[in-house]
């Protein structure tokens, strides 16, 4: 019998274009995806919480308000944070930019001792502005503001899932029956995400409280605000500690030169090599199930369609693709492979209520 399967280069094709015209698609509609898909975290994050009262006969309205109230706290508490020392950086920057003409002088110095010519300098040093140079810190935390500028409709959706939590736990244990192997994907990603989250928020406390320690200690001003800043950067994978380091050390930089910035860098190196590279691993082991090329493909990939929002949410974004595309079909063991590194089969957690829970 003639095989009429179509050739796999074609399959190959039609879904690469399937994928970019869905990754095109969520970037036009970044602004309500990234808040929706935030949200979603978020109530896998404190589904626990609710599954505790839930164990305990609390009422239906305690379980819904407790966690919700949780997440609202905490995000208003850091909002208020980063609004604070924001604009208390943006009053005190301007005040350096005589140190950075300064550093800029004594780099042209040095560099024309060096063999470079002054001609070359003075066309490089025309390109920069100083005020966009200084200003760089404030792009970033703009953007990192601008991810929480959403408050209003993050909490609508939050209070939602929160009511919907119940029912949608009866329903995935339901579907054990029918869909075993989506509703074992589910709850599978929403112990991955649980666990990932848990593990680096606690990690990531740790961290920026003895960043925060080291910058008091070095006499780096607004040493709260880049702690909460190496908090939120724990979360963006493989790049996340330089865009941490990056702020405090231009900063220590332009308040006391060299020597500071490279105390700065070393104490930052020294915390942070030492619970991501050797204690964070241990802990989350094979929580997140992504190879290290497919956890920077998916930074790349999900902060172009979400922005700054899609690269604090790159691991959850690909542990949700991943259950809806990969886990949840028998047949794509081989895929499951290939994106992890490792096994294929995917931990079966138990099917606790506060896991199903956290899908939405």
């Amino acid at each position: 019998m003639r095989d009429r399967s179509a050739p796999r280069a074609l399959i190959v094709l039609l879904t690469t274009a399937c994928a970019v015209i869905a990754l095109f698609g969520l970037r036009e509609v970044a602004s309500i995806a990234g808040p929706v898909v935030l949200a979603l975290v978020l109530v896998i994050a404190v589904s626990p919480v609710r599954g505790w009262l839930d164990r305990r006969g609390s009422p239906t309205w305690v379980q819904v308000a407790v966690p919700f109230l949780i997440v609202v706290m905490v995000l208003l508490g850091m909002v208020a944070v980063l609004t604070v020392s924001v604009t208390q950086l943006a009053a005190i920057l301007p005040t350096y930019a005589t140190q950075f003409q300064e550093l800029l002088a004594e780099a042209q110095r040095f560099a024309i001792s060096h063999g470079i010519s002054n001609e070359q300098l003075n066309k490089a040093i025309q390109s920069y502005d100083p005020a966009r140079v200084l200003g760089i810190v404030q792009t970033l935390l703009s953007s990192l503001l601008s991810v929480l500028s959403s408050l209003f409709l993050m909490a609508v959706l939050l209070l939602a899932m929160s009511l919907d939590a119940p029912a949608t736990a009866k329903i995935l244990a339901a579907s054990r029956t029918h869909r075993p192997a989506l509703a074992t994907a589910l709850t599978t990603f929403a112990s991955r995400t649980r666990r990932y989250l848990v593990v680096s928020t606690v990690f990531g406390l740790i961290c920026s409280a003895l960043d925060v320690g080291a910058l008091a200690l070095l006499g780096v001003p607004l040493p709260l605000l880049w702690g909460v800043l190496a908090l939120i950067t724990t979360y963006i994978p493989n790049i996340g500690f330089v865009l941490g380091l990056l702020p405090p050390a231009l900063l220590a930089l332009l308040d006391s030169g060299p020597r500071q910035m490279i105390l700065v860098i070393v104490a930052y190196s020294v915390i942070n090599v030492v619970f991501q590279s050797f204690i964070l691993p241990k802990y989350l082991g094979d929580a997140v199930g992504l190879s290290t090329t497919m956890t920077l493909l998916s930074l790349i990939v999900w902060t172009f369609v979400l922005g700054p929002l899609g690269a604090l949410l790159a691991i959850p974004l690909s542990l949700l693709t991943r259950a809806l595309l990969i886990d949840s079909d028998p047949s794509a063991g081989w895929a499951a492979t290939l994106i992890s590194g490792g096994s294929a089969s995917p931990p079966a957690p138990s099917p606790d209520p506060s896991d199903t829970a956290g899908t939405r």
